[in-house]
C-alpha cells in the first residue's frame, strides 16, 4: 500500500505525552525525552474530541480507571490495524481512544487520590507499541517509494530457487546470522528448557488431545526437512526449535492463513514478512515459501536474541505477542526471567500458553521415547515427477487416495511440496511436480487412465459459490465501520464499505442502520 501522508500514529504521540504530563508534576516527577515536533496540519480525527470533564461532580475513581483500561484496549486495537496496513480503521480506533485518555489524565490530575502513575504506565506502554508501528509503516513507505534495486518480478522469482546463500536479502544474510546467533550454538537445547509446570502442562496437551496434531505435524515436517533444516543448522539453531514452531503455528501447513492476516508455515504478518524479505512476486506470497519463511524466521529470532539478551522464552513471546510489548517489559524490568510473574502475567493468555507449548514440542522432539511417543517415519525422499497428462494437485490427491497406508491421504504433502500452486491449478503434460519418491510408481498405475481419474477431473471442476453468505448487523451507539470490521476479522473496512455502499473517507454510519457482513464461520 502506498500512503499519501505520514503515518497517523505520530500525531497522537504528542497528544498523549502532553496530556499525561499536564498537571501531574507534583504527584509523580518523571523524566521524559522531549516529544517530537507536531506537524503543521492538525489531524482530522474520525470523531470530535470529548468535552472537558467537570470538577464540580464527585469523581468515581473506579469508573475512571475502567474508562482508562477500555481506552487503552481501543488504542492498542487501532495500532494493530495500522500494523496490518489498514490505516483508516487504525485512525478510527486511535483518535477517540486518544481523546478519552487525554480527558482521563486531566481529570486524574485534579482529583485527590487518583493514581496518576497508573495512567503514566499506560502511556509508556502505548508509546512503545506506537514506536513499533511507526517503524513498520516507515518500512512500508520506503519499500513503496524506492523498491530494492534489481527487485524485478522475473529476477526475484528466480532468486528463491538459487542455491542457499544467494539471492534475496534474507538469503544473503544467512552467513552473518550463523556468526551472530550464539545463544544456542554449542549449548544443548535440553539444558535451556526448564521443565516447570507450564511446560509440563503443555507436554501433557501434546500427548493427549493434541497428539493427532503432533503426529501429523511431524509427518508433514519430514517431507520438508531436507529443505528447511539446513537453514537452521547454518544459523546455529537447533532443528527441534524449528519443528516446534512450525507444529505450534500451523501443524506444518504451508498454506495456512489466520483471520488476523498471518500466513505461511511460520505465520508471518504481511508487514513483518516484508521487513524480513518476504514479498509478493508474480502473485505469489513468499510467506508461503517454506525455505524463505524459515530464513526470515531465523533473522527475526536473531534480532530478538540481540534485543532481549539471548532469552529464548522472550524471543518466542515476541514472535507471538509482538516485539513492542516484550521490549517494553525488558525496558522496565531488565533481564528478569520470562517466568517471573511480573513478565509472565503481563502477557496475554495466548502468549503465556504459546511459549511453553513450543518448548514442550521441542522437548518431545528430543525425547520421544521417554514419553512412549512413536513418531511416524515415512519414506521422506522427494523427487520431481514429470507428468504424462495434465493434472492438478487435487486430482492427484483423489487418484492416489491412501496408497502406502497413509491415514490422511497425500493432499497436504503435495500441497506443501508445491507452494506456488493452488489445488486446482492444472500442470500441463511434460511439466513437473515435487512429490514423494514413493509415489512415482503409484502415479503411473493409478493416475493416468480409468474411472477414478475421470471422477477426479470432474470433482476438480466442481466448486462452491464465490460470494460468502451475508449476515445482518444493526449498528449500535459508539460503533464505527473500522471497529465492526476489526471485530469480524474476515472482512476489511474497505470491503465492508463496498458491500454496504458506504462512501469514504469517513465511512459515516449511524445507530439503527442495518449492514450486511460476510459470514466468517
Amino acid at each position: 500500500m502506498t500512503y499519501a501522508r505520514r503515518p497517523v500514529v505520530r500525531r497522537f504521540a504528542v497528544v498523549l505525552v502532553a496530556a499525561a504530563l499536564a498537571g501531574c508534576g507534583a504527584r509523580r516527577p518523571v523524566e521524559a525525552p522531549p516529544p517530537p515536533p507536531a506537524p503543521a496540519a492538525a489531524p482530522a480525527l474520525a470523531e470530535p474530541a470529548e468535552p472537558e470533564p467537570s470538577t464540580a461532580d464527585a469523581v468515581d475513581l473506579g469508573a475512571l480507571y475502567a474508562d482508562v483500561d477500555a481506552a487503552i484496549s481501543d488504542y492498542e486495537a487501532g495500532v494493530e490495524l495500522l500494523e496490518s496496513g489498514d490505516e483508516v480503521a487504525g485512525e478510527e480506533g486511535i483518535g477517540p481512544a486518544s481523546n478519552r485518555l487525554r480527558g482521563a489524565a486531566r481529570l486524574c490530575a485534579r482529583t485527590a487520590g487518583c493514581d496518576m502513575g497508573r495512567i503514566l504506565d499506560a502511556f509508556e506502554r502505548l508509546l512503545t507499541r506506537q514506536n513499533m508501528a511507526l517503524k513498520k509503516q516507515a518500512f512500508a513507505l520506503e519499500s513503496a517509494a524506492t523498491p530494492d534495486e534489481g527487485d524485478e518480478e522475473e529476477g526475484f522469482g528466480a532468486e528463491l530457487e538459487a542455491e542457499p546463500g544467494t539471492g534475496s536479502d534474507v538469503v544473503a544474510a544467512v552467513p552473518e546470522i550463523g556468526k551472530t546467533v550464539t545463544l544456542l550454538k554449542g549449548t544443548d537445547l535440553r539444558d535451556l528448557i526448564t521443565l516447570n509446570q507450564p511446560v509440563e502442562a503443555a507436554i501433557n496437551d501434546w500427548l493427549t488431545w493434541l497428539r493427532p496434531m503432533l503426529l501429523d505435524s511431524y509427518e508433514n515436517y519430514r517431507f520438508l526437512r531436507d529443505e528447511v533444516a539446513p537453514v537452521y543448522a547454518d544459523a546455529g539453531l537447533p532443528e527441534a526449535l524449528l519443528f516446534a514452531m512450525m507444529a505450534t503455528e500451523t501443524g506444518v501447513k504451508v498454506h495456512a492463513f489466520s483471520r488476523a492476516g498471518a500466513a505461511g508455515p511460520l505465520q508471518f504478518m504481511r508487514y513483518t514478512g516484508m521487513k524480513y524479505g518476504l514479498k509478493t512476486v508474480n502473485g505469489f506470497d513468499q510467506r508461503l515459501d517454506p525455505v524463505a519463511a524459515t530464513r526470515a524466521n531465523v533473522e527475526y529470532l536473531n534480532d530478538q536474541f540481540r534485543a532481549l539478551n539471548n532469552s529464548l522464552e522472550k524471543a518466542l513471546a515476541a514472535y507471538n505477542g509482538g516485539e513492542g510489548r516484550i521490549a517494553g517489559l525488558q525496558s522496565r524490568l531488565g533481564d528478569v526471567s520470562f517466568w517471573d510473574k511480573r513478565v509472565y502475567y503481563a502477557l496475554p493468555r495466548e502468549t503465556r500458553e504459546y511459549v511453553p507449548r513450543i518448548l514442550a514440542a521441542a522437548w518431545l522432539f528430543l525425547h520421544p521415547d521417554d514419553y512412549g511417543l512413536e513418531l511416524p517415519k515415512p519414506d521422506a525422499e522427494v523427487t520431481d515427477l514429470e507428468l504424462e497428462r495434465d493434472a492438478s494437485i487435487s486430482e492427484l490427491s483423489v487418484c492416489l487416495g491412501q496408497v502406502g497406508g497413509v491415514r490422511n491421504g497425500w493432499f497436504r504433502t503435495l500441497r506443501n511440496l508445491n507452494p506456488r500452486l493452488e489445488p486446482g491449478d492444472r500442470v500441463k503434460a511434460g511439466g513437473t511436480l515435487r512429490v514423494p519418491a514413493s509415489l512415482v510408481e503409484a502415479y503411473r498405475e493409478r493416475c493416468l487412465d480409468g474411472d477414478l481419474v475421470a471422477r477426479a477431473a470432474e470433482l476438480r471442476d466442481a466448486g462452491f459459490s464465490e460470494k460468502p453468505a451475508m449476515i445482518p448487523y444493526v449498528v449500535r451507539r459508539g460503533d464505527t465501520l473500522g471497529r465492526i470490521a476489526a471485530r469480524h476479522r474476515c472482512v476489511t473496512i474497505h470491503e465492508l464499505a463496498a458491500i454496504n455502499r458506504i462512501r469514504g473517507p469517513r465511512y459515516v454510519i449511524y445507530p439503527g442502520q442495518e449492514l450486511k457482513i460476510p459470514n466468517c464461520d
